[in-house]
């Protein structure tokens, strides 16, 4: 695949991470206690709630995270060998773009939304930065002890929701989202109870490195070439033709306990066949079609749409706007959800088609890049391509 067509299954796939993580932050949006009612209730999970409802819920619990933290590593592994061409010390100032991307995820925490991803991804990538440099060996050390790491609490945290899952249950916590909370009071939440409120980006940094060091791995193994066609074969079969099927199960039939092996055990290996698939798609026809353009889009200006799509669905859910989360009936709560879901999404598609016939870098990218320009100058030689 040319350089620019693996560019643009980049930017596609990105695109299909960001809209991708609204899928499943849309039902804690639309759920009336907010993130922390959401999680005392199971991941949402009422007790009448219909075997489809679940379904469709698990249809992206933790896929899209897995599918950003492969697309983060394989923009670390794209930034290093930009430095290597130009002869730039790695990891040198793609710590300063770290560094910047974790600024962003403590404001997007802070003003938008408690679930944030970014600083959690701009710490991992600082760590990851570091490893790359350790060669193909080290690597795989590296990404075999993040694994293991992961693995091993993970499988103790879902024995122990098993065996003493009552016990286990969270006592009442203070509603932070929606339920007659201003923006105001929202930040002063996130603030108070920030432990509380971090503590997955804690647990999940085994799993963030071992998939930062996967996609490394993937891109350098030609997954986006034609090379690659045994890789995607693999990946698809292991991927949806094992994982997926198991996943859902464990997301409908298996409980708490189901949704967390689920979301941080057989989702990532989910993400892996969906990048294989859409590496196949473009394989098999490199030009993208209408939705192929608009998800393109989206992608290329990520962290614009990212914030973005968090700050709609905010106004969209919570009490400070419209209040849907907690004016919608029970009866019309999944209909409603799906419709915020796709007006949502819609709106980031349609402002990143916009705005890119005018400007090449979303304005949180420009923002970004002129602030990294700046604090990097003379540290660099030459240019650096884009992650």
């Amino acid at each position: 695949m040319p350089p620019h067509d693996r560019l643009t299954v980049l930017d596609v796939l990105r695109g299909i991470a960001i809209l991708g993580t609204l899928g499943t932050n849309i039902w804690v949006f639309m759920y009336p206690g907010g993130l922390l009612g959401y999680m005392e209730s199971g991941w949402g999970q009422a007790s009448d709630a219909h075997w489809a409802v679940l379904a469709l819920q698990q249809l992206t619990q933790g896929k899209f995270l897995g599918l950003l933290a492969l697309m983060f590593g394989m923009g670390i592994a794209l930034q290093q060998r930009a430095a290597a061409a130009t002869g730039i010390r790695w990891p040198g100032p793609y710590l300063v773009r770290a560094l910047l991307l974790f600024v962003d995820g403590v404001l997007n925490y802070l003003f938008v939304v408690e679930f944030d991803v970014l600083m959690g991804y701009a710490l991992t990538s600082m760590v990851v930065a570091f490893m790359l440099k350790a060669g193909a060996r080290g690597r795989w050390a590296w990404l075999a002890m993040a694994a293991a790491v992961h693995l091993m609490f993970l499988g103790l945290i879902v024995i122990a929701m098993v065996l003493w899952g009552d016990q286990l249950a969270a006592e009442p916590a203070v509603a932070t989202a929606a339920v007659n909370a201003s923006w105001w009071d929202l930040v002063m939440a996130r603030i108070d109870h920030v432990w509380l409120f971090r503590q997955e980006m804690i647990f999940i940094a085994p799993m963030s490195v071992a998939l930062f060091l996967i996609g490394a791995r993937l891109l350098d193994a030609g997954v986006f070439e034609a090379r690659g066609a045994r890789l995607r074969r693999w990946l698809m079969g292991i991927g949806l033709g094992l994982a997926w099927p198991v996943d859902m199960a464990l997301g409908v039939f298996g409980g708490e306990a189901g949704i967390m092996a689920g979301r941080y055990g057989t989702a990532p290996l989910v993400a892996m066949g969906l990048l294989a698939a859409v590496a196949e798609a473009f394989q098999r026809r490199p030009v993208p079609g209408f939705l192929g353009r608009r998800l393109a889009e989206v992608g290329r200006m990520a962290l614009s749409g990212y914030v973005l799509q968090n700050l709609l669905a905010s106004a969209l859910c919570y009490d400070w706007g419209l209040g849907l989360a907690r004016r919608v009936p029970d009866a019309a709560s999944v209909p409603v959800t799906i419709a915020a879901y796709v007006a949502v999404a819609a709106c980031v598609m349609l402002f990143a088609h916009l705005w890119q016939r005018h400007a090449k870098r979303g304005p949180l990218e420009w923002l970004w890049h002129a602030s990294y320009e700046r604090l990097t100058r003379g540290m660099r030689s030459g240019p650096v391509a884009a992650a």
